[in-house]
């Protein structure tokens, strides 16, 4: 089984490209941040995603550099030749599925507050809905239950 799941900030804006044959392609980073050490400081891992066709596509019209991004996905390695000739190994992430996380952004996209999620799994024939933040929990209340009353 190879599925990862990740949440993370943008390193750069993404730059959608086209392969020879027209499918979109875009490569980004994320930095995944780890549980505090013992000093206290926080620390980051920095990981290449490879997103294909749509997802690329939503990806590049609405995200950019410092927007946390979701994604599910699975690790893919590929060989490479480096500039000294040395083989070496590539680990990348390739992006099935990424979804909006964090709060609502300030710029000019229609990011939502992790309401909208762009699947390859659905047809990508029409426009993103527009959803509006859920703001308030009017109309619910809170169900009580004892704690005695749980079976773990």
């Amino acid at each position: 089984m190879n599925n990862v799941s990740l949440m993370g900030r943008l390193t750069a804006d993404p730059e959608l490209k086209q392969t020879y044959n027209g499918v979109s392609v875009l490569s980004f980073c994320i930095a995944v941040d780890r549980p505090y050490s013992k000093d206290g400081n926080q620390q980051a891992d920095f990981i290449n995603i490879v997103a294909w066709r749509q997802t690329a596509e939503f990806v590049s019209k609405y995200f950019s550099k410092g927007q946390m991004i979701a994604l599910e996905g699975c690790i893919q390695t590929r060989p490479y030749e480096d500039k000294n000739g040395n083989n070496r190994i590539a680990f990348e992430v390739i992006a099935r599925r990424v979804c909006f996380c964090g709060g609502k952004s300030n710029d000019n996209r229609q990011a939502t507050n992790g309401n909208v999620t762009k699947d390859n799994s659905q047809p990508d024939n029409q426009s993103s809905p527009n959803i509006k933040p859920f703001d308030s929990l009017d109309g619910f209340e809170e169900i009580g239950m004892p704690d005695d009353d749980l079976p773990f």
